[in-house]
């Protein structure tokens, strides 16, 4: 079982690698280039998404977006990202695929917000106010 997990492990980069090589070759477009755009748009998805996921993080914990919802999108992203960084073509075309992906995880994990005096599953919100005591 380990050798199997090894020759999986360490089989798909090197078929990565050869594939983008005969790949550059078919397009006439060098190797170096493909990698190169390849590392950019990886480093720049990371660091895009290193930005965003503080933001939408902040809004998930106010209750303005689902929390799991926030997590899963970033996690796929960031996966995605790194697939960039790899060097090969079959690694791309998976995180396009990933990235292009229209993945909705359904109305259960929505925001449970109060909007329009109901709650999305048929309950009824309270109305009512607060205030803070010292």
């Amino acid at each position: 079982m380990r050798v199997a997990m090894l020759l999986m492990v360490l089989g798909f980069p090197l078929l990565d690698v050869y594939a983008t090589v005969r790949f550059a070759r078919w397009t006439g477009v060098p190797v170096v280039a493909w990698l190169g755009v390849a590392a950019i748009v990886g480093l720049a998805l990371l660091r895009n998404e290193r930005i965003a996921f503080r933001a939408n993080t902040v809004a998930a914990m106010h209750g303005e977006q689902p929390l799991l919802r926030v997590l899963f999108d970033s996690g796929r992203k960031v996966l995605a990202g790194i697939l960039f960084l790899l060097p090969g073509v079959l690694s791309d075309l998976i995180a396009l695929v990933l990235l292009a992906l229209p993945l909705n995880l359904g109305p259960g994990f929505g925001p449970r917000t109060a909007a329009a005096g109901h709650f999305g599953d048929g309950r009824k919100a309270i109305d009512g106010e607060f205030r803070r005591l010292p």
